[in-house]
């Protein structure tokens, strides 16, 4: 099914990024770097881990979110705004939306963790729930925008989403010097696109990797194909991955990452719970799928610094997946 929200867009640039760096400045934190010498001596590599687990709202896609939101008119911010998720870029556009007092309606697949859809509620977003597919998802969120008339904000293909998520690899230059590559998560492709606009422009030499799990590696097999290949409902521990490419990611996956990794559920729970343990700081499953790959892939990384995103931790406590539930 085609997304009928989607609209001609034209391809952000760097001059977007510094522009979205200076607006939303004031609404997210600079987060930090930190690394781990267990994680070294275990991989070989030294790794950079730029924790947007402490980003405002728990994840990365504040940075878009408030992007898109403080770049609105008056006027256009009057109607409020509206999104589909399965939990960070709702959570964070209702956070962004509340810090600018404009309405903000959420379509959530009715499986997403209660702890993403009680932040969402936190933030005064109001959720419509929807099955756990991409075609029910974009079928009932185009109900939502038909009556509301709200702002599309796309959770990643999105001009204004991917100038904002690109600030997250320009904070981790000025934090890290000489990376020899970078490796984010991969669902609908928003942080990685941002990854690869900075990359491209301001430090080509380092290498893009992305990391996805085996159960929703729609992304791996679109790169290994040379065109989009869209899984409408895969089951994975990695619940902000399950969505698929669309035309602007995939402009940027296409054109500058250097490969996908994928990591079986075992392996994305297995590293989960190997940060948790040796670095002290909450993750959830997305965030942990690019140090499962580099695990898998020693001789990738070995002897190279490596920056790896930690795209959020906003994780239901009570439904741990090494936990019997």
């Amino acid at each position: 099914m085609t997304d009928i929200t989607e609209q001609k867009m034209t391809i952000p640039t760097y001059d977007d990024v510094l522009i979205a760096h200076e607006r939303i400045k004031p609404y997210i934190h600079e987060t930090p770097v930190l690394t781990s010498r267990f994680l070294n001596e275990l991989t070989g590599a030294e790794l950079f881990f730029k924790c947007e687990n402490l980003q405002k709202a728990g994840a990365f896609k504040v940075r878009g979110a408030s992007n898109a939101v403080f770049g609105l008119t008056e006027a256009e911010a009057a109607v409020g705004v509206a999104t589909h998720s399965s939990g960070n870029h709702a959570l964070s556009l209702s956070y962004a939306a509340g810090q600018r007092g404009i309405p903000v309606t959420v379509v959530m697949p009715r499986t997403a963790p209660q702890a993403k859809k009680d932040a969402v509620r936190g933030y005064g977003g109001t959720i419509v729930e929807c099955e756990p597919s991409t075609s029910s998802r974009e079928a009932v969120f185009a109900e939502v925008v038909a009556e509301s008339g709200a702002d599309f904000v796309h959770p990643y293909n999105d001009p204004r989403v991917i100038a904002g998520q690109a600030t997250c690899s320009k904070e981790l230059l000025s934090q890290v010097d000489n990376l020899d590559a970078v490796i984010a998560p991969i669902g609908g492709g928003g942080m990685i696109s941002g990854t690869c606009l900075t990359l491209s422009t301001i430090a080509p030499q380092v290498k893009i990797y992305a990391a996805e799990p085996l159960n929703a590696d729609d992304a791996a097999r679109s790169f290994k194909a040379g065109y989009i290949i869209a899984d409408d409902a895969p089951e994975t521990v990695a619940d902000g991955l399950k969505v698929p490419l669309k035309d602007l990611t995939w402009h940027f996956v296409s054109n500058h990452v250097t490969d996908i990794l994928t990591a079986t559920e075992e392996e994305i729970v297995e590293a989960m719970k190997l940060v948790w343990k040796r670095m002290k700081i909450v993750i959830e499953p997305s965030s942990a799928v690019p140090l499962a790959t580099i695990l898998k892939n020693p001789e990738l990384f070995r002897g190279k610094r490596v920056g790896v995103i930690i795209t959020g931790g906003n994780v239901d406590l009570d439904k741990l997946p090494w936990l019997n539930n």
